[in-house]
């Protein structure tokens, strides 16, 4: 039967859902059980029915181990921005508010640093009036912040407070600070759940076939690609640099030049290149330029490092910051071609905060939305240590561990598709 992965729990079961009734009749039809389990259905094949992971499926449980009505709950967004953010937190109040009945619902300011009594801004308690529209805005009506806080003071924070549920929204780095969060809280025998919301616009979450954002990215990095495009070809010897956002997994410099069809290389984390000889990228674009006079490249900002010295400086959140791969590929183009004495216009464009910082598309919307929702069902029913998983249309859940354990990367058909989309060969 394969390998169920379970979910901790936080104790038994004993409140009835109020999820009864709505305009178009009874939803109990729709409650899931822990035993509902789902299966990758690319994983077949009687050899590798032992090791096959299932997951327990996502939604509402028709009883519940916090009381609606005297539950407290806390949010806080933690990492860069993403678009989504303010429709996650909106989704979450009013299924809590509205649907479940929870009466109060906390926002804690600027990620896990708001949760210090040094904090510079105060947590604030959500109402309808504040969520309204927040979801038509860009960023996150909370702030966020990079970097750990000890789990000692978050937990002291939900103690002090009588908070029965912390939802973290954020990246890999922010839900391994939400597992030590539950460790901590194991440790003083509390009943608080942590629920984690996958947030990644470098949609590099393992597990998560498309983070929330990633579509709005890949929107966004579009129209610049296609503006880049329209500057490269309307010059002699035009090249446009477009460089997106992806330390370690380029989906959105993929994604982007899946969706423009006008973009000639595509370098990315997962994929070493040379600049050098015969099928190294400068000599590539060399002949490019000889035969069609424009050339765009799009580039993840992870891509490259192996041509660059190592960086020894670190972001607040502990990742190693990566060299400027497009500043540095602007300069080594500039001096092939100034050596090969044929002149050429070199633009540069970095749009990553542009992209990061709009609101979501709608299809983006929807996701968002589903995530809150199945977030909150998750931790009425008294889960906890895990995050919202998305398999093949298929809302999972996942445990913190196993999500954290490594990013996801590019596939091989993924990069497959890139690769006759521009038509760039082998670059290695």
């Amino acid at each position: 039967m394969g390998q169920k992965i379970v979910i901790p729990n936080l104790g038994p079961r004993t409140v009835q859902s109020p999820l009864r009734l709505h305009s178009h009749g009874s939803v109990e039809s729709t409650f899931v059980h822990d035993e509902m389990y789902y299966r990758d259905p690319l994983e077949v094949g009687p050899s590798l029915e032992a090791s096959v992971q299932r997951f327990e499926r996502a939604g509402p449980r028709e009883k519940l181990h916090f009381e609606p009505s005297k539950t407290k709950v806390a949010i806080v967004t933690c990492g860069g921005l993403c678009p989504g953010l303010n429709n996650v937190i909106r989704s979450v109040y009013v299924q809590l508010h509205y649907h479940y009945g929870v009466p109060a619902v906390l926002g804690v300011c600027y990620g896990f640093s708001g949760f210090s009594a040094e904090a510079s801004s105060p947590p604030m308690w959500l109402n309808s009036e504040i969520v309204n529209n927040i979801h038509q805005l860009g960023g996150t009506l909370l702030g966020t912040s990079r970097g750990p806080v000890s789990a000692d003071i978050i937990v002291d924070f939900l103690e002090q407070r009588g908070i029965n549920v912390l939802f973290t929204v954020g990246g890999d780095g922010t839900q391994r600070g939400a597992h030590s969060v539950v460790e901590e809280i194991q440790r003083r025998k509390l009943q608080i759940s942590v629920i984690g919301i996958p947030k990644t616009i470098d949609d590099d979450v393992q597990y998560v076939n498309r983070s929330f954002g990633y579509f709005t990215a890949i929107e966004k990095a579009k129209e610049v690609i296609d503006s880049a495009h329209v500057e490269a070809h309307c010059v002699l010897n035009g090249i446009s640099i477009v460089k997106v956002m992806g330390r370690d997994s380029g989906f959105i410099a993929a994604g982007a030049t899946l969706a423009s069809q006008e973009v000639n290389f595509t370098l990315v984390p997962e994929v070493p290149f040379k600049l050098e000889g015969e099928c190294g990228l400068l000599s590539v674009l060399h002949r490019r330029l000889l035969e069609r006079r424009h050339a765009v490249i799009v580039v993840a900002e992870g891509a490259g490092q192996h041509l660059m010295p190592p960086s020894e400086a670190g972001d607040a959140s502990g990742n190693l910051m990566h060299r400027d791969i497009g500043l540095f590929l602007w300069h080594k183009i500039r001096e092939h071609f100034a050596a090969q004495r044929l002149p050429v216009v070199i633009r540069y464009l970095d749009p990553s905060y542009y992209i990061r910082s709009v609101p979501a598309s709608t299809v983006d919307s929807v996701l968002c939305d589903s995530f809150a929702r199945h977030a909150v069902h998750a931790a009425m029913a008294g889960k906890t240590d895990m995050i919202v998983g998305l398999q093949h249309g298929v809302f999972i859940h996942v445990p913190i561990p196993m999500a954290t354990m490594q990013r996801k990367r590019l596939s091989n058909e993924e990069w497959a598709a890139v690769v006759m989309a521009t038509g760039q060969g082998d670059l290695g």
